[in-house]
């Protein structure tokens, strides 16, 4: 018994270790984002940038979040086995985060947890190898990043990334099904799925069904679609801002940067909180964000962009029920939160 709670407590602390060292990346790529894409005018393509300095504000925000999920996967592979884990945990993040294989599969923030708590202990077993002393200098620079990064990356490429894509294309069918059916289960779905991942294949595929259904001039799912993006990131601001006890400084810190991106539809911003308390957090955004999604699509809301929040609000039809459906999402997620969070007695952030 006490060594399950040992674990799960090395896994608490490696969690907050790595949303600690990515917080930074999150705020500035979300701050740079925001404002830039606040400038932006709105195309069939979505918001588009046209400023050259907010241009290179916007790519300044990008980096940000593309070192995000990295650093995450990294600090917390890190916190479990030292420096040798740091870099291939960092580089299986940055694998995590961005297409590969056949499949093209991503997993986002959850696959890059998944792969810094497995490098972590796979580094720490490695650790108690007994290697000749010759051997053992050059262990942490070559041997250890080297063979770390070779049998978890394959892993991951071709054990775990291969049924994923499988898992999403089942997904798609799904969906296609509904389409034509019920409008607020497909809408519930849709919400469902944007908020569950925040940026990983799930919420990636809800996008691709919306965009194919936009091409075909149907605009209601992508409707649905982008009232949710906004709801997990506006839902923790506005968590952090009115219970402020259940949050640490750092996280109330983090509110208003996060209320930002919920505006523009960037849905990452709630990761750091979702890492940090996911058995809480995230069903919170994700029934807050399905309810959300199926007011949107029963009401009839369409988007005509594929970008999400309410900085879209004048090229959506049906303003008012975007609005309203996405503050009952949010309201939702927000109350679900009030009731399951536990106030923090001592703060201590370093």
């Amino acid at each position: 018994m006490k060594k399950k709670g040992s674990f799960f407590k090395d896994l608490q602390k490696a969690f907050n270790t790595g949303v600690s060292f990515m917080l930074p990346a999150v705020v500035v790529g979300g701050i740079f984002l925001a404002v830039s894409l606040a400038t932006g005018e709105t195309t069939g393509a979505g918001l588009e940038v046209t400023n050259p300095f907010m241009k290179n504000l916007n790519d300044l925000g990008d980096a940000g979040f593309a070192m995000m999920i990295p650093l995450l996967s990294g600090y917390i592979a890190n916190s479990l086995a030292g420096k040798p884990a740091l870099v291939p945990a960092m580089i299986l993040g940055y694998i995590a985060n961005n297409p590969i294989g056949q499949g093209e599969v991503e997993t986002g923030f959850l696959g890059a947890m998944i792969m810094g708590v497995a490098t972590g202990y796979f580094v720490r077993w490695v650790k108690t190898w007994k290697v000749p002393a010759t051997i053992r200098t050059i262990m942490p620079i070559l041997i250890v990043p080297i063979l770390t990064t070779f049998i978890l990356g394959v892993v991951y490429i071709y054990i775990i990334a291969v049924p994923i894509g499988a898992a999403m294309d089942w997904l798609v069918d799904v969906l296609s099904s509904l389409q034509g059916g019920s409008a607020i289960v497909l809408g519930m779905l849709l919400g469902a799925m944007t908020a569950i991942d925040m940026g990983g294949p799930i919420n990636k595929t809800a996008t691709a069904f919306t965009i194919a259904l936009m091409a075909e001039n149907v605009y209601e799912p992508n409707g649905a679609h982008r009232i949710a993006v906004a709801v997990p990131p506006l839902a923790m601001a506005i968590s952090t801002f009115i219970d402020r006890k259940k949050y640490t400084e750092a996280d109330r810190n983090l509110g208003l940067s996060t209320f930002f991106m919920g505006l523009i539809g960037i849905t990452e911003g709630a990761i750091p909180f979702a890492v940090k308390d996911i058995k809480r957090v995230l069903p919170a955004i994700v029934i807050g964000s399905a309810v959300a999604g199926g007011l949107g699509m029963v009401n009839g809301v369409e988007a005509l962009v594929p970008h999400g929040g309410l900085v879209i609000l004048p090229v959506v039809n049906g303003k008012l029920w975007f609005t309203i459906a996405m503050f009952i999402g949010v309201f939702v997620s927000v109350a679900i939160l009030h009731f399951t969070k536990p106030n923090i007695e001592t703060i201590e952030d370093k």
